[in-house]
């Protein structure tokens, strides 16, 4: 494969030639490459023989507006175009674009002036997910209100794409932290609270003790810290609001069936979701008799011999055992550890009203990620020896025909089914009445939404002591943000602070009530804005469904592959949510997925974990060195940061070389779906790109540089040159 540098010559040889008439063949090595019979634009008339860089950046200029003129002319009521609707994972605005922004903006860009190139009407639209901790950290750290920081941070970084000839669809941006998008993230929220799916309970949750605030299980990493933070993540019980994305797994699941292969990403949606063979049923407690008005939610594989169960038993780490449960002391005293121990509490079943013993379990490792359990014997061997060991009574339920075929008996009006068409009916029953029911894995677990800070969407709901929680009225959206000045970053909510914001009163019985004072996880305002792109300036709805019917599904999504388990998992339970809710006739959101490569930049460590910047480095000699003290250094490519002191600066590649040449670079140095292993060195006496295919990627160079062509080939079905041709015409 040849050099980079030598590539990077190539690009400028076919430009020199286009000024000089050059010839029909180009020889470059042992290769023939067609030469180019169509001119650059001259802005004065007159050819210039000496193509510079300034060469480049005029012609790049001159093309840039007229480029981005094309790209606004869009037209939903212009039926003669097929659509295309191409999205790129919108950013946080940090204030400053990095090298793999560059990349994954440029695919879409490329693909979405190609895909107007060949007649289609397109849409390629920008935003930005403007809510989170990390502004409101930066704000704290600053001295700044995170609004200010973050507006002034997107003014910055859309002058930076602009910088890059990117063509989006501006007429269609969207901010998430401005009221008139977050209106109606709020609104989805109650609409998914009056469907029963968003629901607030205690439940032992991560607690980042810098950024003093609960983080999902998805955003604690394999060495039990925060993703944002770093720090260690503590254990902690609090009253949490949760969406109940479990409602939607197996639909979710089966749905991944009629999708286009996404790069290995379906498999890894189908592993976090997990085997959907059970359900989660609901269970009231009592103590000597007495209902509680405690409740608990416990999980079989076999909800259709659930009127054979023994016991409901859960693990020693349950909140009921340590939380503020009124019957934690109850649950303590009949604590042994080690054992299992019967207690005195019992659990009636809310679907078949059977009342039976709660159990605590001697180990703390349930199936899966699963804190409680039905337990029943016909269907469990592990069950039944623990009723027998506890003198635990139960029916057998499951009965064989002399053909093979298992029927329930003693099962209420469920006798008689086959197994099969048992388990059909009984979870269509818990559903309807709202007692469980929803099919799902006994790995995956509802999605807690709660968050303790500030710079995030309200939580749109009234606590009064007389009605519980209401849902603030529809007309009254959206429940802004109150204007905190001290903001500090540790203790509770900082929303609580704002007493005049806090105190109002029941939209139900108009008494004195408070807000919740707790934020949504900025991943709730991801997980539709796919939808508020086709309809953005809509004060009446979330989005039209006509438009939203139009446009999507999106054709192409293109992103990391970091968000493939938690962003796309959201998204496409959001968009499950409002098909059923009748806003959408599309149930999945996204038809095929690019999870783009990273751009890795190379490393140098000490011995002692410390990173090196890159002038601290001998490179001189076979193996680099420190520069002052001679130690050996640990070698590597990994994801460009700050932190490991390899990272570039797109604005100084664009000045260096030109946009063009540093877009078309960033498309033809690797697959899109592989990572580009990116290097500045000394080449013929000045600074040439060099960039490396990841080890062991042995393609030809001809390969390599069709390897856009190729993907939109097969995307499309048509040659991109083709299109060119056509066009020129």
């Amino acid at each position: 494969m040849a050099p980079s540098w030598q590539r990077l010559g190539l690009y400028t040889c076919l430009l020199k030639r286009q000024l000089n008439d050059g010839p029909d063949v180009i020889k470059w090595g042992r290769r023939v490459i067609p030469g180019w019979s169509r001119g650059i634009y001259s802005a004065t008339g007159e050819w210039t023989k000496e193509y510079t860089l300034q060469t480049r950046k005029d012609v790049e200029k001159w093309w840039h507006q007229r480029i981005k003129d094309q790209a606004l002319t869009v037209s939903e009521a212009d039926k003669s175009k097929p659509k295309f609707y191409v999205l790129s994972m919108f950013p946080y605005p940090s204030g400053k674009l990095h090298m793999g922004h560059v990349r994954v903006y440029t695919i879409s860009d490329t693909i979405a002036r190609f895909q107007k190139m060949r007649g289609m009407q397109v849409i390629n639209p920008m935003g930005w997910d403007a809510f989170g901790l990390p502004a409101e950290n930066a704000a704290i750290e600053r001295n700044l209100h995170p609004e200010s920081w973050t507006q002034s941070n997107i003014r910055h970084m859309r002058k930076q794409l602009d910088q890059l000839g990117l063509c989006f669809s501006w007429d269609r941006e969207i901010t998430t932290c401005l009221p008139d998008y977050y209106k109606w993230t709020q609104y989805l929220f109650i609409k998914l609270y009056e469907a029963g799916l968003a629901y607030q309970k205690e439940a032992l949750v991560n607690w980042d003790p810098v950024d003093q605030t609960v983080l999902a299980n998805e955003q604690v990493d394999e060495h039990g810290c925060s993703w944002r933070s770093g720090a260690k993540v503590e254990q902690k019980y609090l009253r949490q609001w949760f969406i109940k994305t479990t409602a939607y797994a197996k639909a979710m699941q089966d749905a991944l069936a009629g999708l286009p292969e996404w790069y290995g990403i379906k498999g890894m949606q189908a592993h976090w979701i997990g085997d959907c063979v059970g359900c989660h049923l609901d269970f009231m407690l009592k103590v000597d008799g007495q209902v509680t008005g405690e409740k608990l939610s416990a999980y079989t594989a076999t909800p259709e011999a659930v009127y054979g169960a023994s016991h409901v038993a859960i693990s020693p780490s349950h909140r009921l055992l340590h939380g503020h449960s009124p019957l934690k002391e109850t649950f303590r005293k009949a604590l042994v550890p080690g054992q299992d121990c019967l207690t005195p509490v019992t659990a009636v079943n809310m679907l078949t009203q059977q009342e039976v013993p709660v159990i605590i379990l001697a180990k703390d490792d349930l199936e899966g990620s699963l804190d409680a359990k039905i337990g029943i014997p016909s269907t469990s061997l592990e069950d039944s020896a623990l009723a027998q060991t506890l003198g635990l009574s139960y029916s057998e339920v499951i009965e064989a025909t002399p053909d093979g075929t298992e029927r329930l008996r003693g099962s209420a009006e469920f006798t008689g089914m086959k197994r099969q068409d048992a388990f059909l009916a009984l979870t269509q029953k818990a559903r309807r009445e709202r007692v469980g029911g929803d099919v799902t894995s006994d790995r995956l677990k509802d999605w807690l939404v709660s968050r303790q800070r500030y710079w995030g969407t309200p939580i749109p709901v009234v606590h009064c002591p007389a009605c519980g929680p209401v849902p603030v009225p529809l007309e009254d959206l959206p429940v802004t943000l109150p204007s905190i000045t001290a903001l500090t970053g540790r203790g509770g909510s900082p929303l609580a602070s704002a007493s005049e914001w806090v105190n109002c009163s029941c939209p139900r019985c108009k008494g004195a009530a408070t807000r919740e004072t707790d934020t949504m996880d900025t991943f709730v305002d991801s997980a539709w804005y796919y939808f508020r792109y086709t309809d953005p300036q809509n004060t009446q709805s979330p989005f039209s469904a006509a438009l939203a019917d139009y446009w999507m599904p999106v054709d192409l999504y293109i992103g990391g592959k970091e968000h493939a388990v938690m962003h796309l998992f959201y998204a496409r339970f959001f968009s499950h949510f409002c098909h059923d809710q009748k806003m959408v006739k599309h149930r999945e959101p996204f038809h095929k997925l690019l999870a783009q490569g990273l751009i890795k930049g190379q490393t140098f460590r000490l011995p002692s974990g410390q990173y090196l910047r890159r002038e601290e480095v001998d490179l001189t000699g076979s193996d680099p060195v420190h520069a002052n003290t001679g130690e050996k250094l640990e070698v590597s490519w990994e994801k460009m940061s700050k932190s490991k002191h390899n990272g570039v600066e797109p604005e100084d590649v664009v000045e260096q070389y030109g946009r063009d040449t540093v877009r078309l670079y960033v498309l033809f140095a690797a697959p899109p779906e592989k990572d580009i292993l990116w290097d500045v060195k000394k080449s013929h006496g000045e600074r040439s790109l060099v960039g490396c295919s990841p080890r062991g990627h042995k393609e030809s160079h001809a390969t390599e540089h069709a390897h856009m062509l190729n993907y939109m080939k097969h995307e499309t079905g048509e040659d991109p040159a083709c299109v060119k041709t056509r066009q020129a015409a």
